[in-house]
């Protein structure tokens, strides 16, 4: 590697003094390289923990043969997961089906609303799911995913009451090593062996991404602290996936906080607009860029890729692309917009749809009239214009039409899904709409704009530190003009709270198929 920052260096010297660690590394600081270094300067044994399969690839060929570089998946799966392999390599099947092996069978009547069986095995299953990202060592009420409709806390009440006891009998099957009816897969041994309390025989561990830990994992981490040395490096700006259980463990561990800050990714500019959104996001770092590495901030009329704030936004993206010739790769591919598309097709052709966010709706009309009207379902109103607009059958199309990374003229990605990845050249989408007027003026009589919400401002830190050499602003160019009020008392809205402002995880507009 190249000569050791300053930061680096010092991070070398705590390590090698035994302390735990927490490093603070902001986009493109090199931490890899830094971990790999601290693992080279001592005789010790240790692990590291990667985010993914592919970062613990890349990581074993980078670090020293004293290191085990493997996902804490991989490290489950060697203690215990392999018992059920056999579970694992079983073919897919319905929800339906295995709700059915699990006595769903009746439909359940919750107000006006009638829960298919259907519906009800998804529930139960998505409880399962939650249950295993999470540190508790029991099902419970709280582990019952909200149904989309089901708006007052009675009617979640009945919901959980019935789900809850099909939970527990699922979850009691998964533990039958050779059959079962419940499908099986990655994150059942994973939380069946940390509910082992192992003990992970290493001198030191290296957790990357601690930013992004679900509490499953922090719990397993946080409990070798009396044998082994802990030190965890991720970047607290780029904590973006709390919707689905993810939990900043780095800002209040018990251990030595230090930083790396001078990015080898981009220039001074790119950084600077970078330190905007840090500042935004109350961060505890800001980034210098390098010197040699040439970069610009300004228009971009063909990018390598482009950033979109959600799926349906970046859909939106591929369709215009490939309706002027170009060929367009979607990061992650396009299943998961199909899928949507496939159920707005069930539902414009007048049958229900199976689809988890979806299944309480009876008619396209009926879902039309909730994004349109009710405050709760605001996120849907991108997809139903897009649905109204293209047609299901022309969104399917253009899933079809889309091409390999390797082969494309530019790439499509949403902010999450671009996250650990990097291009020459970026725009950023104009689906990322500025913060909300409140109902105060300036002298001039113009409306004063919210503050900037933290979780918007992480996102955008993640978006505009994805270019090396370019980035166009383009849908985050408000922030040039953004002047929000600094009132000593609460802000109130000129109207309720839309949908820009919730995080675009948190509801069907992105976290299953639209971000």
């Amino acid at each position: 590697m190249h000569t050791p920052t300053d930061e680096q260096a010092h991070a070398a010297d705590a390590f090698r003094a035994g302390h735990h660690l927490v490093l603070q590394a902001g986009a493109g600081t090199g931490k890899t390289s830094t971990l790999a270094l601290l693992a080279t300067r001592t005789k010790r044994r240790g692990r590291y923990l990667a985010f993914n399969k592919d970062i613990a690839r890349d990581a074993a060929a980078r670090f020293p043969s004293t290191v085990v570089c493997k996902t804490a998946h991989a490290t489950a799966y060697a203690a215990l997961g392999h018992r059920y392999a056999h579970r694992l390599n079983s073919p897919r099947q319905a929800a339906w089906k295995t709700g059915q092996a699990l006595g769903i069978t009746q439909p359940l009547r919750i107000g006006d609303h009638e829960i298919s069986p259907r519906t009800l095995a998804h529930t139960v299953l998505r409880t399962i799911t939650r249950f295993c990202h999470s540190a508790d060592r029991t099902l419970a009420h709280r582990h019952v995913p909200p149904l989309r409709r089901l708006n007052t806390p009675a009617e979640h009440a009945q919901l959980t009451e019935a789900a809850l006891p099909f939970a527990v009998k699922a979850w009691a099957d998964l533990h039958q090593p050779e059959d079962g009816v419940v499908r099986f897969d990655h994150d059942h041994y994973l939380k069946m062996w940390a509910l082992t309390e192992p003990r992970i025989e290493a001198d030191f561990l290296l957790l990357d991404e601690a930013q992004d830990t679900n509490p499953v994992l922090e719990q397993v981490f946080t409990a070798q602290r009396d044998h082994a040395q802990l030190v965890m490096v991720g970047d607290s700006a780029q904590a973006i996936y709390g919707w689905r259980g993810a939990t900043d463990i780095m800002t209040g561990f018990d251990a030595t906080q230090l930083t790396l800050t001078r990015s080898f990714r981009f220039g001074p500019q790119i950084a600077e607009e970078a330190n905007r959104w840090l500042e935004l996001a109350d961060s505890p770092i800001r980034l210098t860029g390098s010197e040699t590495i040439p970069t610009a901030i300004g228009g971009l009329p063909r990018p390598d890729a482009v950033l979109c704030r959600t799926n349906i936004g970046a859909m939106t993206h591929v369709m215009h692309l490939l309706a002027t010739g170009r060929r367009v790769a979607l990061t992650r591919g396009g299943q998961q917009l199909a899928a949507l598309a496939a159920a707005a097709r069930d539902l414009k052709n007048g049958r229900r749809t199976t689809h988890p966010e979806l299944v309480l709706f009876a008619s396209w009309g009926e879902l039309q009239d909730y994004a349109a009207h009710d405050p709760a379902g605001r996120d849907l109103q991108p997809f139903a214009d897009l649905v109204d607009t293209h047609g299901p059958e022309a969104i399917l199309a253009a899933v079809d039409q889309l091409t390999d990374e390797n082969h494309a003229d530019v790439t499509v990605s949403t902010a999450h899904k671009a996250k650990g990845r990097e291009w020459p050249t970026v725009k950023i989408a104009d689906d990322f709409p500025p913060p909300q007027d409140t109902d105060q003026h300036d002298p001039h009589g113009r409306p004063i704009p919210e503050p900037v919400n933290d979780t918007d401002a992480r996102l955008a830190y993640v978006a505009v530190t994805r270019a090396r050499h370019h980035l166009d602003l383009g849908g985050l160019s408000w922030i040039n003009t953004h002047h929000p009020a600094t009132p000593t008392v609460p802000l109130h809205r000129a109207s309720s709270l839309p949908a820009h402002t919730r995080h675009p995880d948190a509801t069907v507009a992105s976290t299953h198929p639209l971000t």
